[in-house]
């Protein structure tokens, strides 16, 4: 459950990625939470008990565990929003990507992609990862992706993409080098 209620507002938080929306609590309907969900493009539930899902993570389509180039989830870990991905990373599935990483960077802080369930990635996730970490660097925030792929290692290294933005081996060592840790993450 994700909603909030107090004397005056209602609060509804993604069960997905932690975004939060607010508005005058209606004492009538304190169980509903439809009015809210509907006004601002979330779905779910139209009661408190949820789950309930922000407009970006509904666009997102359901937690998509197994299917080639699947968004699993987006997480907001206080300054740090992870994006975790399953399957191949290709022209047909990018678009997804594009939108959990759009997201993400509504989000705002740093944004870790993690790429553990990830095999393959091709020029257009490429592209993306490359626009997403333009986007974080624009508003001071750095992008920071996660695979012990070799495969996914290699073309990062092959596109020198591993010098234009970090590249850690768990999404552990990536939270930590952007939550400012040391850690024996090889930058490259």
């Amino acid at each position: 459950m994700a909603v909030v209620l107090d004397d005056h507002q209602i609060t509804l938080t993604c069960d997905n990625c932690g975004d939060t929306v607010a508005a005058p609590r209606v004492p009538s309907d304190a169980e509903v939470v439809w009015p809210l969900v509907s006004e601002h493009g979330w779905s779910g539930s139209p009661l408190a008990d949820g789950p309930h899902r922000c407009a970006h993570c509904t666009q997102l389509g359901p937690a998509a565990a197994g299917v080639p180039g699947g968004i699993l989830g987006i997480e907001h870990l206080g300054a740090v929003t992870v994006v975790t991905v399953a399957g191949d990373v290709d022209v047909d599935t990018g678009e997804t990507l594009g939108m959990a990483l759009g997201h993400a960077a509504d989000m705002g802080g740093h944004v870790l992609v993690d790429l553990g369930g990830t095999d393959l990635v091709d020029s257009t996730a490429l592209g993306l990862l490359v626009r997403a970490h333009r986007a974080a660097a624009d508003r001071g925030a750095q992008l920071c992706v996660a695979s012990a792929s070799p495969l996914i290692r290699q073309v990062l290294r092959v596109t020198r993409l591993d010098e234009v933005f970090p590249i850690a081996d768990t999404r552990a060592d990536a939270l930590a080098r952007l939550r400012g840790h040391t850690s024996d993450t090889d930058p490259a």
